[in-house]
């Protein structure tokens, strides 16, 4: 019976270090830079954060959460014949070793229906979560700081 025991409980020590493991932080994975966020004014329901990513490992940023809005989605802006449009994207593929720029009038963060206006100074604090070649994912926290940049595009 002890031996039974044992045997269960190394089992379930395995599928507890694999839970852990198929989830885990991006650090070692994942260079974020130069994060900031756009400042908007009181009423405005939306705002945008930009970034730089690097990943030393084939990626694909799939999640983005934030305490700042109800909702963090990854958006891509094109201009044809002088009209800028923006749609959603489910995921920006991060190819291992390629600097991937999340900026104004490009793919960026967009932070829908924002709990409070971003002012200069503050701080949003956003959770990357990124897909990794062997299909686990890991996370990572950034605060990108809210300042005024001379930018087109930036949802104001």
């Amino acid at each position: 019976m002890l031996k039974g025991m044992r045997i269960a409980s190394r089992g379930l020590s395995f599928w507890f270090a694999m839970s852990i493991s198929a989830s885990v932080a991006a650090g070692d994975v994942l260079r974020v830079s130069g994060a900031w966020a756009s400042p908007t004014v009181p009423g405005q329901t939306v705002g945008a954060a930009y970034m730089r990513l690097r990943s030393e490992q084939d990626a694909a940023l799939v999640k983005i959460e934030t305490d700042a809005s109800s909702a963090a989605e990854i958006h891509q802006m094109t201009t044809v014949n002088d009209v800028m449009r923006m749609r959603r994207l489910d995921q920006v593929e991060l190819p291992a070793g390629q600097l991937v720029e999340l900026s104004p009038g490009g793919r960026h963060v967009m932070l829908v229906d924002l709990r409070h206006p971003l002012k200069i100074g503050d701080s949003v604090r956003i959770t990357l979560t990124l897909r990794l070649r062997d299909g686990s994912t890991a996370r990572e926290t950034v605060n990108a700081p809210v300042v005024r940049k001379a930018a087109h595009g930036d949802h104001r």
